[in-house]
């Protein structure tokens, strides 16, 4: 059984390219439009959590804060990816659970090594 990905970024762009990318590495994804649509969809079934930082009705931070508070999710992996590259914003993350940073633009083999590094194939 593969495993379960939340891709969670309001650019339709970065969510189908997350999902293309993924998909083709052999994972399954799950998609959401804001932190609140990702902190909605966040079940036991999803193994590890792609998030943007700045998006609206609930950020990356936010989301991430309410992931760690949620039942099952202390241990996931969660891993920003967005344009922010500043020392402080990634230690605002890290305060927060991020488990990983990746700065667009990426590379998809970037991407799928950080995942499978992080939830195996």
């Amino acid at each position: 059984m593969s495993k379960r990905i939340l891709a969670v970024d309001d650019s339709e762009s970065i969510r189908d390219m997350v999902k293309l990318t993924l998909e083709d590495a052999g994972y399954q994804v799950v998609t959401a439009v804001d932190g609140a649509d990702g902190l909605d969809k966040a079940d036991e079934t999803v193994d590890m959590v792609i998030t943007d930082l700045n998006m609206p009705n609930l950020d990356g931070i936010g989301l991430i804060k309410g992931l760690r508070a949620k039942a099952g999710f202390a241990g996931r992996p969660i891993v920003m990816l967005t344009t922010e590259s500043q020392d402080s914003r990634k230690a605002e993350g890290k305060a927060a659970g991020a488990t990983g940073w990746i700065v667009k633009p990426f590379k998809n083999e970037q991407l799928v090594a950080v995942v499978r590094k992080l939830v195996g194939s």
